[in-house]
């Protein structure tokens, strides 16, 4: 029996009147990557969210590494720290430099010393090929590298799980590669990955399982990877036209 990491249960959501996530059940196991994919507006950022409790849900469970988000008396902050998430626009702190973005939470959440967070930020920061870069500061460096530096930050923080919200929406296309490439190298290594994303080519390389949420915030498909490329005849009207869009640039 495979450890379950991420168990989603019948969660729904709405704001104000309009339903933005509909009955939505995932079961992801530990080492497993699962894109999410859909339109615009399908409600993928928000279930991601939803995860590391970012995003509050009316109805249904959430249990990540046996512990309920649902569940009043649980300790958010402190299981949002096991939970990476790297954000479309990087998020890092503009006035602090790499290394000072790298350790800031280590040591405020984690209460890490100073130089044990140096160690591990600088030793992730390493992982994701920018050491030169340490001492920069944000806007000295390309799209690209900030959101290698946010993903380094991430790991920082020993997460049991990583969140991925379109990480590569907002980088210049050359872009792009380097920081798949670095999310292709935590896959190899097992790392437990949820990866809202448009890059299907990444998809097809590294996802276990592909989600795909219709508008309405409504799952449609949830299979292996092979089953959801290979098999468009088995898949909804709806994500057909979906993935003949989408696959076709």
């Amino acid at each position: 029996m495979s450890e379950k990491m991420i168990e989603i249960k019948n969660v729904s959501k709405w704001y104000g009147p309009v339903q933005v996530l509909n009955d939505c059940s995932v079961s992801i196991s530990k080492g497993d990557v699962v894109v999410v994919c859909g339109p615009s507006g399908s409600g993928k950022s928000t279930l991601i969210k939803t995860v590391n409790a970012l995003e509050p849900f009316q109805k249904g469970e959430i249990t990540v590494n046996g512990i309920p988000l649902h569940d009043p008396k649980t300790n958010l902050p402190k299981l949002r720290s096991k939970v990476g998430m790297v954000f479309q626009h990087f998020e890092l702190f503009p006035h602090l430099s790499v290394t000072e973005n790298l350790t800031i939470a280590q040591i405020k959440v984690l209460g890490r010393s100073p130089e044990e967070a140096k160690t591990r930020g600088l030793k992730m920061l390493d992982r994701v090929g920018l050491m030169a870069h340490k001492d920069k500061f944000p806007g000295q460096l390309s799209g690209g590298q900030q959101q290698r530096v946010a993903i380094a930050r991430a790991l920082s923080m020993d997460p049991i799980v990583m969140l991925f919200d379109e990480p590569t929406s907002a980088l210049d296309p050359e872009m792009v590669g380097e920081v798949l490439d670095v999310m292709v190298s935590l896959a190899k290594d097992g790392m437990t990955m949820m990866v809202v994303t448009h890059e299907m080519a990444f998809a097809r390389k590294v996802a276990s399982r592909v989600i795909f949420i219709d508008v309405g915030g409504k799952i449609l498909e949830d299979c292996p990877k092979d089953e959801f490329f290979s098999h468009p005849e088995n898949r909804q009207p709806r994500t057909k036209d979906f993935l003949n869009k989408i696959l076709q640039h």
